[in-house]
Order: C-alpha cells, then sequence, then structure tokens
C-alpha cells in the first residue's frame, strides 16, 4: 500500500478574501494566544491522531494550510520524525512544506532542511499588485524571486509556485505576464488554478455586491 499523510496546519495571519479552508488568524485565537503558543499543541494534537493511520511506508508528505511557514520548524519537524519514527519513509520520500512568500527567511528555510522538508510551494498567486490586492494576498510581486532564491540557496530540491486565474480584474495580459514571470524562476513546478468563488467568503460577497465581477467565460477558456 502506497501511503501519504496531508498535515493541515490551520494558521494564517490575514484570511485571503477568496479562502473558505479551516483557517484561523490572530485576532481569532483564545484568549490573547499567540502562533508560538498555540503551535506546540496543536503538533501535540496532530501527533495523537498518527495511532489512527496504517502502519505501512510513507511515500509522501504534505503540510498544508492555512500557512505551515508560520509555525516554528522545531514543531513541525516533530511530526515528519514522529511518522519516520512509526511508519518509516520511502527513501525517495517527499515531504513539503506550503508557504507565503512573505513568511520565510533564509534561515528558517534552512532549518526547514534540516528537519526533514525537500519541497516547497510557494503561493505566488500572481505577478501583478492590483490581483494580488483583489485577493488579499499580503505579499508583493518581489517577494517571490526572493523567497524561490533562498529556498534554492538552502537546499530545496525541489520548489513549485501555486497560480490563481480568472480574478476579478484580472486582464488575458495580466495572466500572460504571471505565466511568463514564473517560468522565468528557478522552479521546478506550477500549480495553476481557476479561481472558484465559494459561498460565505468576502469575495463572494464583494461580488453579489456589485463591487467587482468575475471575468467573462470567453476570457476563462482563453487563460486556460
Amino acid at each position: 500500500m502506497v501511503l501519504s499523510f496531508y498535515v493541515h496546519i490551520p494558521y494564517c495571519i490575514k484570511r485571503c478574501g477568496y479562502c473558505d479552508f479551516n483557517t484561523y488568524t490572530p485576532s481569532e485565537l483564545q484568549d490573547g494566544a499567540t502562533l508560538e503558543i498555540v503551535s506546540n499543541d496543536y503538533i501535540d494534537a496532530v501527533l495523537s491522531e498518527l495511532d489512527a493511520a496504517p502502519l505501512d511506508e510513507v511515500h509522501t508528505i504534505f503540510f498544508g494550510g492555512g500557512t505551515p511557514s508560520l509555525l516554528p520548524a522545531d514543531d513541525l519537524g516533530r511530526t515528519v520524525a514522529a511518522i519516520k519514527s512509526r511508519n518509516g519513509l520511502s527513501p525517495d520520500c517527499e515531504i513539503t512544506l506550503e508557504a507565503n512568500p512573505d513568511s520565510v527567511t533564509a534561515e528558517k528555510l534552512k532549518r526547514y532542511i534540516e528537519v526533514g522538508f525537500n519541497r516547497i510551494s510557494f503561493g505566488m498567486q500572481s505577478s501583478k499588485p492590483h490581483v494580488l490586492a483583489v485577493l488579499d494576498r499580503t505579499h508583493n510581486p518581489d517577494n517571490v524571486k526572493k523567497a524561490v532564491d533562498m529556498a534554492r540557496a538552502a537546499g530545496f530540491g525541489s520548489i513549485s509556485v501555486d497560480l490563481i486565474y480568472g480574478t476579478p480584474g484580472e486582464s488575458l495580459d495580466d495572466w500572460r505576464e504571471t505565466v511568463s514571470t514564473a517560468l522565468s524562476l528557478d522552479i521546478d513546478h506550477i500549480s495553476a488554478y481557476a479561481l472558484i468563488v465559494e459561498t460565505g467568503t468576502k469575495l463572494a460577497a464583494q461580488i453579489k455586491r456589485g463591487e467587482l465581477s468575475m471575468p467573462d467565460d470567453d476570457v476563462m477558456a482563453d487563460m486556460y
């Protein structure tokens, strides 16, 4: 049996307007707790659930969110170590960390390598500032290349970026420039997703009020 683990880290500095995932921002934590305080307890809870999983060798581990790169490397590393000890890892096991481009430093990236990560995926989404603003992203376009270069220097053998197309206000030329910018980076993989407007999100409310409008179907098809 080929076994993979997904580890959800439900914390973000700010919730993106299109996001309907299970996430919590610092202002939503109880009793004034900080991410540093809740991180250790949350990882303890994750580890307590390992016993429900099969004992087969693990081939991939993916830390998604949320923003896993907000948590200390040592806390995430405890999870990797526990899975390795309990299940064993295949010789080519891929261990991925999702990260926002503005949530990493050279020191943090080196530490993630030391605790076992070998792949990182950055939420680039767009190279256009006005598109990032609509999506409520916290980074600016310049953060992406810097983060990618630091990750490569830290020792990540596989680097990916996520892109989103079909954002309100995004033109076909905007999308072409985003793709071109992504292709110019020192990366190994690109994931591109059409924006889905989920019920209950800030973006859905903005569209319902007429503040934003989605690209028409022909533009979406051309972007695809």
